[in-house]
């Protein structure tokens, strides 16, 4: 589906800029929802990722448990002197933040993929939300391949043969699903607001649940007791 497609099923009142960023509102299923997003492959740098931050802001500003809804076709962060300059980092990370500060707040956020994103700006947007579900054809990658082949000083080959059997190891949907990043794949044949409103049904957890639900798919068979045993040795400790 394209985002004119997405929103065209919503009732909503959003407009999208020139460089791609987009906020407003939408009543989906009969409930006001905050949109933000991030359209046309666009590159997440200093300047989006504040702008995105403020308007997380002004809902958590208002009050109450409106939901926000962060749609997501991005490129990577945006690795320019500038914006490395500025503290592109802090940035990524503030957005984050403050999709974060808005779940502990009372209200839901559920990420939308439907085209591509990568890196910082994915982790920032998508990743960032107490919900993650995708459209057919997403392509979403925390790193790729080659960039995870100069990190780890393994071969390509070696780490498409790991990614065979080792979700951890191979970008895409189907794997992210896997591991518990991605909740659910939606059906672009339903209709797309009913399908949405169930998400904006499930109340906000503390907790970071994504270690169980990869363990439930197979993607991470021992996250889930690692950090519950990391945890229980903390509180020991403490």
């Amino acid at each position: 589906m394209t985002l004119d497609e997405i929103l065209d099923s919503l009732e909503h009142d959003i407009a999208v800029r020139d460089d791609g960023l987009f906020a407003g509102r939408a009543i989906i299923d009969g409930r006001c929802v905050d949109v933000i997003g991030v359209s046309r492959g666009a590159f997440v740098g200093v300047d989006e990722a504040l702008w995105l931050s403020a308007q997380v802001m002004e809902t958590i500003r208002r009050g109450g448990d409106t939901p926000i809804l962060v749609i997501v076709d991005s490129g990577s962060q945006r690795m320019s002197r500038r914006d490395e300059l500025l503290g592109l980092n802090e940035c990524l990370a503030h957005l984050a933040k403050c999709l974060m500060l808005a779940g502990q707040c009372g209200h839901q956020t559920v990420g939308l993929l439907y085209g591509h994103t990568a890196a910082g700006a994915f982790i920032a947007t998508a990743l960032a939300t107490r919900v993650l579900v995708a459209l057919p054809g997403a392509t979403p990658e925390v790193m790729d391949l080659p960039s995870m082949s100069r990190v780890t000083k393994l071969s390509i080959d070696l780490l498409e043969d790991m990614a065979k059997s080792t979700a951890v190891f191979a970008p895409g949907l189907v794997n992210l699903e896997k591991m518990g990043a991605v909740n659910a794949t939606l059906d672009p044949a339903q209709p797309l607001a009913a399908q949405l409103a169930r998400w904006f049904d499930v109340q906000p957890d503390r907790a970071d649940v994504r270690d169980r639900l990869g363990e439930s798919h197979g993607g991470r068979p021992v996250a889930a007791r690692i950090a519950q045993r990391v945890y229980e040795l903390a509180r020991h400790v403490g």
